[in-house]
């Protein structure tokens, strides 16, 4: 994995409580570790937005958001089981 340097801003506590956790010599993992997550989930939840609407299941009537994201969670806890 290539590494790129950057700046970030945060707040002071919020900093505080990081390194508490990570450490400040795993700041970088720590936060990119964060970040890599919150992707992920954000990208689910645009391909959710998108999709919803797009499945019918038996009935004829178009899944909801709610009934879609909850078809996914679904999914996701049989891959883990």
């Amino acid at each position: 994995m290539v590494l790129a340097r950057t700046n970030l801003t945060l707040p002071k506590e919020l900093l505080h409580d990081v390194d508490e956790i990570a450490g400040p010599r795993g700041r970088s993992r720590y936060v990119a570790e964060a970040v890599a997550a919150r992707l992920k989930r954000d990208r689910l939840r645009r391909a959710i937005d998108a999709a919803a609407g797009s499945l019918i299941p038996p009935g004829g009537r178009p899944m909801t958001r709610d009934e879609v994201s909850a078809l996914v969670e679904e999914l996701r806890s049989e891959e883990t089981d």
